[in-house]
Formats: C-alpha cells, structure tokens, sequence
C-alpha cells in the first residue's frame, strides 16, 4: 500500500493523517509534515493512524522529532493505532509521552 501524509491544520491543532506503510523510504514525508506544523505553530498535534498498516522504526523517530520540535507544553496524539503499531510505541517506552486513543473525540482534543 502507498503511503500518505495529509496535514490539516484548524486553528491551532494540526492533524496529520496517515495511511499505507511508514518505514525509512516514507519517513522524510512524514517528517515533511511535522515540520509545517511546527512552523504553523501548532498547539496541539493529533496523528490520524486509522490506515496505517505499518510503521518502523523510522516513523517512531518521527514522532519523537514532532514531541521535541513542538515543545513540552503540546499534547502528542496517537488516534487509531493498529495493535501492531502501538506495540511498537509501547515497547519503547514513548506511549509515556504521548495521549494513545482508539477514536477521535473532538471534545477532548480540540478543546484546547
């Protein structure tokens, strides 16, 4: 499957959606994306999993490079993780610095 990264920001939050497989050759245009969010400066990021099929190591150093570009003050979250994928987040002990959730509840996250 190909991969995407779509950013949308609305207001302060950015959302990134992502789709297909995350590895080294798709990296960079992931990290294309967190990087216009945090030129936009967002509040709030909120990564969109739902069909995400796979994700390397490459794509947990892009979200560890989003967590630090955007600053400790702006909530990470991960919406839609397939199991696999939040295996990975978990085993490295980043699931500690980010907001894990199944769906998305714009009660919860946009209400900043």
């Amino acid at each position: 499957m190909i991969f995407e990264a779509k950013l949308e920001m609305i207001d302060s939050i950015a959302k990134i959606t992502l789709s297909g497989e995350l590895d080294a050759a798709t990296a960079p245009e992931f990290r294309e994306k967190v990087e216009e969010a945090v030129e936009h400066k967002a509040r709030r990021l909120v990564l969109l999993m739902n069909d995400l099929t796979y994700m390397a190591s490459a794509g947990l150093r892009v979200m560890i490079f989003a967590k630090q570009s955007l600053g400790p003050g702006v909530d990470l979250y991960i919406v839609g993780a397939q199991e696999s994928v939040v295996e990975t987040i978990e085993m490295t002990g980043f699931h500690h610095g980010v907001i894990l959730r199944d769906s998305y509840d714009a009660a919860e996250i946009e209400n900043l």
